[in-house]
């Protein structure tokens, strides 16, 4: 509103609305002497029904409009009475007399020019006054009034002055950059709240912490931003935030000269502070001295002029513009500490902070400005928080207009930005829009047919400064070229100026700041403002600004990269993203919002001679600076960055306008386009198109709570690498989904759309879906938590269906009604591409099957094979759980389903359904097609609706499976599918019809096995023989659960009654039916009654388990002609039966009742009778049983604990029957028997393992034993024995001749033991092997035989022997002439200790092999260990020297006759230093004539030992083998060495393996090969032998027909040595073993290689690992290999070997029968390969091992899987971890261990076997007394279960180790 002239009357109506606020506000505390004073004026008919208005606000407003409609005398005469009433406030009460005509006309005006607007409010109170007095307090106060009335003048005039128009008007004829007209702007409002959360949040936390949504109220006008403030004594502020450059200071300007015209007429005094000037303030100051010597002095009484501005607070507007240009700390939490007066001097931040909380001036309005995010602590007392957003596209085309309104370029100019959405979105940021029209202007007039714009922000700011300076210089002055030049200096100037600003944070520059020249050339340019600055009252100085803190920021940008002083360091240094998040009082990058965005400019190719013109220097110094840019932006890209750094780096690649570059930093950028809670400008969309454009890679956009402007979506469109787009915020409304639709249509690779948590109604999502049914490659739809409630279910169905990729549509948390969700269903199983349909309580959500072609199979290959043809068959999903259906609705649902014939699930649960609506879809579902399960849990059943269901059974032939709880409200019924029923699959198992259905149908319909779990029913009485009634007609039944059912012990004798009927019964559960121990033996005798009980598992643990499996059953038909009669009998003869009772605490008694129940058994072959406390009583009953138990295989007693007598028992088990295999007693607690099927076991085991053994059992021990002659196995390890115990078990092995092996380790054993055992060894004829360890290992074996044996082994490790006890060692060897190996290792025996060893073993026949590990061997040279070697007795077969191993091991032949040793002594002492080289070597050739091996590893040969080598042993001539291993020749290296070995001509074997050979080596040693006619096995495994070499190698190779072996694995093979060698291999007929793992070729050398390979017909062992054959060479190899029948062991894993090559090569291999190990890991076989692999598996008779590692094998593979190894006689080890197998695979698994008698070892590490999988495994395992190890680290078995199943069985292995 627009105050009136102060030369003209105000009219009566204008003086009403001037008033009317402050009036109302005033009466409203006296509303009853209103309506009482009212009567005075006005008749009584007009006041009728006032009195009953209790709001008084209303109340009064009314009184005064009936006033006012009364006309004017009437007015004036009430407020003449008012003002005589009431002590008025003194401004309105001047108004009021004015208005009503008392006073001069001087009066009026000066009223009506000082008071228009003085709003103070104090309450007055009625009084009575004098007209003769109140004229004298009007003057009073009239003249008290002056000095502020003057003050008030004076500060419009400045203003004027300042910034109204006639000096805007005056500035528009100056080149001034940013001196841009002013158009309206775009301010949105926002919430105090949300910003001041984000304000508390430090930086460092931000990223990662959950932000709240981002809000914008309703549009505001600048008016707006000062509504509704009403005079009060509380302060007011208004928080104004914005970007960069969209004109907040300018608004200021604007306030400020609307309030010096009356438009802001609440505001008696206005005051304007710009931060970047108080920044200049170091001292302290009051309030008094802010207001008057830093903005206006009053020219008269300054004192009583402050003094009316604090009594009249509420009318004055303080601005405080750009708090994030102030450089000092605003601590707003620790200001104004204490009490602060007016008069107290405080620093800056202390008076704005004091003034924001209302501290000084209370009641004034404050209205701050900052750049966005910049929010401090005074954000706790903000009352009005809104955002500056800059132009929309309406106030462009304004501004513009205004621009070239006197221009005639102006539609051109117009119509040029429409067309460019770049532009466009710059022009929405004022700063940007003139700079773009200056350039616009330049342009069109001098290229008026073609305009070029600039790109980038970047480029516009150059041309700014080009043009500005060829508009002065004009074109006389030349090109642009020649322009920079003459402006260079001042340029240069001006950039380090803005440089050293920008450090020092300084926007403000004095006379003595800027040099001359640049102040002339800038302010010629109109680049910077000249202006007062007042510090204090004194005389003001004179400033200069940039006029725009961008375009300082742009110079200091240029400066930096053409400055010469700056390197590449200190640029990368200042280069950094600003931070959206700050800490409170941080002020870091605040006056650098724009400076990272113009040096990516700058650094663009485009930029580059701009640089280079004004830096002086070439291109490469100049580029060299780009590159860092470019180094820091790649940098940043790799690493975590929030939200708003993704945008500013994304702005940074858009300034650099490079594709390559932006490519690369897309793909980094990949899967982090994620935006969280801040505004999105359409400039931020541009760049972030720009980039994710320039990518390849397809990506998601995800933005939530983001502010999006719907001009963002315009921008948007031109995406075209989205995948998956992405908006959350309360903001998304019709509108913007209609902008969204219009988009979407271009982004031609989005396959997902979610647009959540909006307020998008049925109308939105119509238009959206319209629009985005045209992009057919749309997948995915996400509309959930929005406002659609009653959708338009057909027309989007329609929509839907013509989309032919859509998967998903997600509509939950809409609110929808069950009628739009019954609709819904209708059309969704019309719908031919719809394939589900779910909704669950607030989730909504329908799928879709896609094209047509992708419709799924859903019978495999086979069945296939057997159809002619096979239509895809749609199947539709419905789900309509938590809808609040009634029985009401149930004629409405089963009309849908019966509407549509292809339903796979219907779930219908946690509805009302109850019994009616139950029953009345159970009777129609023979008319309604579900395949696969109906579920009605959750729906009030009751008893009788239960059997309702169970009738069902009968009713419906599809019905596979009735699974009800009647205590957890389930119920769902399974069916089997429309193809499965209608013909059964090839294998089915057909069930042929009743003897009552009619003879002669010969093509019957099979029935279906049906499944009914019927638990926790609580059934009892009369419902109890119902149900029985009802069960005892479902005839087909193959599974029934009545767990949980409170049964009893009668119940379970009606149930077996009726038993025998169930024919197809093959399962039967009864657990929790609280069962008495009579029903146990009930049970039990059922065994013989019910010959077809197959197992039958008992537990009263911590509830009650019952569980019985059935043999399956067949009927056959008789051969009568006349009648059909039918016989039921097993399948098969019944292997066996299985009984466990389990923790029942079975006493004596029990014991004898159960087990003479057992005897009656005959089937009898498994019994487990764990946990149940048996006594030695109970123990005892039950082996004098075992005889009786003819066909028992197994009998396992697990966590029962054993007296030392009960062990005993268990183990004369032996004894009481012959058929006893294994008796295995473990930690006193755990007992397991293995029965043989024959009269007698050939092999018997004893094992009793930590069972507290000690010497005083021994002899009761070996009694027992005896009695059987001993066994072939006892195992008494962990016991007590101890050295004593050892004593009497080896005089009681020494009375008889026995077989057997004796583990007694972990017994305590010490030295003295050992050495009492090795002289049993040393005198014993029938002791063949000692093995003692006393580390940790604690082994002790000893392996007795009563046949002649020439072997006598001795291993000793980890002794600890003192020099005593080696001493004897060496007395007791002595002794022992026939040992034939000796291995010695880490028994502290030291070289004088070795040297006596050697002498001390002497014998006169067979070879004796001598092994010594000990840390000294690595230490001594290779001269001294054979030193040490010559002084054994006998001739020297074998040298073996492994320092990585410490061991030194020899090999020896005796000759018939010894010398003595004290003559060997006497002629060569060891450390003898009188001993000539010479006689050393003749010494050595002497005692190494008969050498046949010598291998050496990890030495370092010098030269007198390499001449050693070559000179004296490599030309033996009996040497077969020489091996030198990771070793070095120091003096003469490698090359000296082969060649000595053309001296080897005997040689059989050649390992030079890890010895860096490299192919320039090679021809050196073929020259050796070639002199080796009888080699048969060459070894250069890990070695760097190129292509090169493998050519020479194979030249070499051709010459040699005996060759058996190559390994040249691990070595830089590839494709063309691979070629070379395959040429040669096609002559090599007696090749057996060839070893080419961990190379380089690829699948061209592979198939050159595999071509050869099919004529090397005695090939036994291929090692082709770790290459990248491919499917193409395994393709080949399938074809070679039925050329390799002789084939024993294929290594090919990690070969990128996939399906396809999988199944050729699998299907070959069966050719090779002799395959004895086999390894396909690490190769993604898939599932089809390793089916195939699994039926042939059965064709290895011989396979011992297995390695499937990471294959990528599921539960699926793992039935044929586990059916084929079972089929593997020979397998004993099997690798299959990290693999994806679960508690499926594991059960499978598990139930064929007992078939694999020779297995030892399981590897299912890294799988995904759970409890239920590692249960089954140890249940299993316990029958398996070979296997020694199940691998099980790594899978998800809960910790406690692990620990028990451990502790159950040792061989269960958790660990990693």
């Amino acid at each position: 509103m627009q105050p009136p002239s102060l030369n003209e009357d105000l009219s009566l109506t204008v003086a009403i609305a001037r008033t009317r606020p402050q009036l109302v506000q005033f009466l409203l505390h006296h509303p009853d002497w209103l309506l009482v004073t009212s009567r005075r004026f006005l008749p009584e008919v007009a006041l009728h029904g006032l009195e009953g208005i209790t709001d008084h606000r209303e109340k009064v407003s009314r009184l005064l409009d009936l006033l006012e409609k009364a006309g004017p005398a009437t007015w004036k005469q009430f407020t003449q009475y008012l003002c005589m009433e009431f002590d008025l406030p003194l401004d309105l009460e001047i108004l009021l007399i004015s208005f009503a005509g008392e006073g001069n006309s001087s009066q009026k005006q000066e009223a009506c020019a000082d008071m228009s607007a003085w709003s103070p409010m104090p309450k007055g109170k009625p009084r009575r006054r004098h007209s003769s007095s109140s004229m004298d307090e009007r003057e009073a106060k009239q003249q008290w009034l002056d000095p502020a009335g003057k003050y008030q003048r004076l500060l419009i005039d400045s203003i004027h002055q300042r910034y109204g128009s006639s000096r805007t008007a005056g500035a528009q004829t100056l080149p001034l950059a940013f001196n841009q007209a002013f158009v309206s702007l775009v301010i949105q409002q926002s919430k105090p709240s949300r910003l001041r959360e984000k304000a508390e949040k430090p930086r460092e936390d931000a990223a990662g912490a959950s932000e709240p949504e981002e809000c914008a109220g309703p549009a505001m006008n600048v008016s707006d931003l000062f509504w509704g403030v009403e005079p009060s004594d509380r302060t007011r502020v208004i928080f104004l935030c914005g970007k960069p450059g969209t004109g907040k200071t300018r608004l200021m300007h604007r306030i400020c000269q609307n309030w010096a015209e009356g438009v802001l007429p609440q505001f008696l005094f206005t005051f304007l502070f710009e931060f970047r000037q108080l920044n200049l303030l170091r001292r302290k100051l009051t309030l008094k001295e802010l207001l008057f010597d830093l903005f206006l002095q009053p020219e008269d009484d300054p004192d009583v002029v402050f003094q009316h501005l604090l009594e009249n607070a509420q009318r004055t507007l303080i601005i405080f513009d750009g708090l994030d240009e102030f450089t000092a700390d605003m601590d707003v939490s620790s200001s104004s500490q204490g009490c602060q007066t007016p008069t107290s001097r405080m620093s800056i931040p202390q008076l704005f902070a004091d003034l924001c909380h209302g501290k000084l001036l209370s009641g004034c309005t404050v209205l701050v400005t900052s750049r966005s995010k910049k929010l401090p602590d005074l954000l706790n007392t903000v009352d009005l928080l809104a955002e500056i957003w800059g132009f929309d596209h309406e106030k462009v085309e304004e501004y513009v207009n205004h621009y070239f309104h006197q221009s005639s370029f102006k539609e051109q100019a117009i119509a040029h930005l429409k067309n460019n959405t770049k532009l466009l979105s710059m022009c929405l940021i004022p700063a940007l829009c003139y700079v773009v029209c200056v350039c616009l202007e330049y342009l069109l007039f001098k290229h008026q047919m073609s305009v070029e714009l600039p790109q980038t922000m970047t480029q516009f700011y150059i041309k700014m400064l080009l043009i500005f300076i060829n508009k002065q210089q004009g074109e006389v002055a030349g090109d642009e070229v020649t322009q920079l030049n003459c402006n260079k200096k001042a340029i240069l100037g001006l950039c380090d100026l803005a440089l050293k600003g920008l450090e020092e944070k300084k926007l403000i520059f004095y006379v003595g700041d800027v040099p001359e020249h640049v102040k002339e050339f800038a302010s010629l340019h109109g680049l910077l403002t000249v202006f007062e600055v007042k510090t204090s009252g004194t005389c003001p100085e004179v400033g200069f600004a940039f006029v725009h803190l961008s375009l300082q920021e742009f110079f200091a940008a240029l400066g930096l990269m053409v400055s010469q002083r700056v390197d590449r360091k200190y640029l990368k240094k200042k280069f950094f993203l600003k931070s959206k998040w700050t800490l409170k009082n941080e002020a870091k990058t605040e006056l650098m919002e724009s400076f990272h965005i113009f040096l990516s400019g700058l650094a663009s190719k485009e930029c580059r001679t701009f640089l280079m013109l004004l830096a002086e220097r070439d291109e490469a110094w100049v580029q060299s600076k780009q590159d860092t840019v470019l180094q820091s932006l790649t940098k940043l890209a790799a690493t975590h960055l929030t939200g708003p750094k993704v945008i500013e780096l994304c702005h940074c690649m858009f300034e650099m306008q490079d594709l390559k570059v932006a490519k690369h930093i897309g793909s980094l950028l990949n899967f982090k386009y994620e935006f969280k809670n801040f505004r999105v400008t359409p400039l931020d969309m541009s760049a972030l198109v720009f980039v994710i454009n320039s990518g390849q890679n397809l990506t998601r956009l995800d933005f939530a709570g983001c502010l999006v402007d719907l001009d963002c979506l315009e921008v948007l469109a031109g995406c075209k690498n989205v995948e998956h787009l992405s908006f959350r915020c309360r903001r998304c409304d019709n509108d913007f989904a209609a902008a969204l639709s219009k988009s979407v249509q271009g982004m031609g690779s989005l396959k997902k759309l979610e647009l959540t948590g909006g307020r998008i109604t049925a109308e939105g999502m119509t238009k959206l879906v319209q629009a985005s049914s045209q992009c057919l490659q749309l997948e995915e739809i996400n509309l959930q938590d929005n406002w659609i409630r009653i959708p338009e279910v057909k027309r989007v169905m329609d929509l839907f269906s013509r989309m032919e990729n859509l998967k998903k549509i997600d509509l939950s948390n809409n609110n929808l009604s069950l009628k739009a969700l019954l609709c819904l269903a209708k059309e969704v199983v019309a719908c031919q591409n719809a394939a589900e349909l779910c909704v669950r309580s607030n989730t909504v959500m329908i799928h879709f099957s896609g094209s047509p072609g992708k419709v799924r199979r859903y019978l495999d290959l086979r069945w296939e094979e057997n159809k002619e043809h096979v239509t895809p068959t749609r199947f539709v999903k419905l789900c309509l759980q938590g809808c609040s259906l009634t029985s009401q609705h149930a004629e409405e649902i089963v009309a849908i389903l019966r509407s549509c014939p292809c339903l796979s699930e219907v779930d219908l649960s946690g509805n009302d359904l109850g019994d009616e609506g139950c029953s009345y879809l159970v009777e129609n579902l023979p008319q309604i097609s579900i395949s696969k399960q109906l579920d009605l849990s959750q729906n009030c059943l009751s008893v009788n609706g239960i059997f309702s269901l169970l009738k069902s059974v009968n009713t419906c032939q599809k019905m596979m499976e009735v699974q009800v709880s009647l205590c957890h409200g389930t119920a769902v019924l399974s069916f089997t599918g429309d193809r499965e029923f209608a013909s059964p699959l090839p294998g089915a198992k057909l069930v042929f019809p009743t003897d009552d259905q009619q003879h002669g149908e010969e093509n019957q319909t099979p029935n279906t096995l049906q499944k009914i779990r019927l638990t926790d029913g609580c059934f009892q009485g009369s419902d109890l023989q119902k149900l029985f009634a009802v069960l005892k007609e479902c005839g087909s039944i193959s599974e029934l659960d009545l767990s949980s059912n409170y049964l009893g012990d009668e119940g379970l004798l009606q149930l077996f009654e009726f038993l025998p009927s169930l024919k197809m019964l093959s399962s039967l559960t009864l657990n929790d039916n609280q069962i008495s121990m009579n029903s146990v033996f009930f049970l039990a005798q059922s065994l013989s009654t019910l010959e077809h009980i197959k197992t039958m598992t008992i537990s009263f643990r911590h509830t009650q388990v019952v569980q019985l499996t059935f043999w399956e059953r067949i009927r056959a038909r008789s051969t009568s002609r006349w009648r059909s009669s039918f016989l039921v009998h097993p399948k098969y003869p019944a292997p066996g039966q299985c009984f466990s009772l389990r923790d029942c605490r079975v006493g004596p008694e029990d014991m004898t009742r159960l087990c003479q129940i057992l005897a009656q058994c005959p089937q009898l072959t498994e019994i487990d009778l764990s946990g149940n406390s048996l006594s030695d009583q109970s123990i005892e009953t039950l082996l004098s049983f075992l005889p009786c138990l003819c066909h028992l295989t197994l009998l396992s007693i697990r966590k029962n604990t054993f007296s030392p007598r009960c062990t005993v028992l268990l183990t004369n088990s032996i004894n009481l029957c012959e058929r006893i295999r294994i008796v295995e007693v473990r930690s006193s607690e755990n007992a397991v028997l293995h029965l043989g099927a024959g009269v007698q076991s050939q092999k018997t085991s004893c094992r009793l393992t930590d069972c507290a053994i000690g010497p005083g059992q021994v002899d009761e021990l070996c009694g027992v034993l005896e009695q059987r002659g001993w066994l072939a196995e006892v195992d008494l390890s962990r016991n007590q024995l101890g050295d004593e115990g050892l004593r009497c078990l080896l005089d009681h092995l020494g009375r008889v001749p026995v077989t057997c092996s004796l583990n007694l380790s972990h017994n305590g054993i010490s030295q003295d033991g050992v050495l009492h055992l090795i002289n049993v060894l040393a005198t014993s004829g029938n002791t063949t092997e000692v093995q003692v360890s006393l580390c940790f290992k604690a082994t002790l074996i000893i392996k007795l035989t009563s046949r002649d044996d020439p072997r006598k082994i001795l291993r000793l490790a980890e002794c600890n022997f003192q020099p005593e006890h080696l001493e004897k060692l060496c007395l007791l060897l002595e002794k022992c002439t026939d040992l034939t190996e000796y291995i010695s290792s880490n028994n502290n025996m030291t070289v004088q200790a070795a040297e006596k060893l050697l002498h001390s073993l002497r014998k006169n026949l067979c070879p004796l092999k001598i092994s010594i590990e000990e840390p000294w061997v690595c230490k001594e040279s290779v001269r001294n260990l054979l030193q040490l070697a010559v002084q054994a007795c006998g001739n020297i077969t074998e040298i073996t020297i492994c320092k990585d191993k410490t061991l030194f091991q020899l090999g020896m032949r005796f000759p018939h006759c010894l010398e003595k040793v004290e003559a060997v002594v006497s002629r060569l002492d060891l450390y003898s230093p009188e001993i000539q080289p010479a006689g050393f070597y003749q010494r050595v050739r002497d005692k190494c004539a008969l050498l046949q091996e010598l291998s050496w590893s990890h030495v370092e040969l010098h030269s007198a030992e390499a001449e050693m080598l070559v000179g004296i042993l490599l030309p033996l001539p009996e040497l077969k083998k020489f091996g030198l291993t990771s070793s070095s020749v120091m003096e003469f290296g490698t090359d000296h060495l082969i060649m000595g070995l053309q001296n080897c001509q005997a040689i059989e074997e050649l390992n030079l393996g890890h010895m860096k050979l490299s192919s320039s080596a090679i021809p050196e040693l073929v020259l050796g090969l070639r002199e080796m006619p009888s080699l048969k096995r060459l070894i250069l495994n890990h070695n760097s032998i190129g292509n090169e070499g493998c050519s020479s190698l194979a030249e070499a190779l051709r010459n040699m027909p005996h060759m058996e072996e190559i390994n040249l694995s691990h070595n830089k093979i590839g494709d063309a040595g691979l070629i070379s060698l395959a040429a040669v291999l096609l002559e090599m007929q007696n090749l057996k073993k060839i070893d080419l793992s961990g190379n380089s070729p690829c699948s061209a050398g592979g198939e050159k290689l595999m071509e050869a390979l099919a004529y090397c017909k005695q090939m036994e062992e291929l090692l082709l690992s770790r290459n990248v054959f491919g499917d193409r060479t395994a393709v080949k190899l399938a074809l070679c290999l039925p050329h390799m029948t002789n084939l024993k062991i294929l290594h090919l894993q990690h070969n990128n070997i996939g399906p396809a090559g999988g199944m050729e090569l699998v299907r070959a291999l069966v050719a090779c029968r002799l395959l004895e190990e086999l390894s396909l890991s690490e190769n993604y076989l898939g599932e089809g390969s390793i089916r195939a692999l699994s039926e042939g598996l059965p064709c290895f008779e011989h396979l011992w091992k297995i390695d499937l590692k990471l294959c990528g094998i599921t539960d699926d593979a793992s039935k044929s899987l586990s059916c084929g190894l079972r089929q593997c006689p020979s397998m004993e080890e099997i690798i299959l971890s990290w693999n994806a197998l679960g508690d499926g695979g594991a059960q499978e698994l598990a139930s064929a261990l007992p078939g694999m008698e020779k297995l030892k070892i399981l590897d299912l590490e890294k799988n995904h076997i759970g409890a239920c999988g590692a249960t089954k495994l140890a249940e299993e395992l316990a029958k398996c007394p070979e296997i020694q190890l199940i691998r099980l680290w790594d899978n998800p078995v809960p910790k406690d279960l692990t620990e028990n199943l451990t502790n159950q069985d040792p061989r269960l292995c958790f660990s990693f180790y």
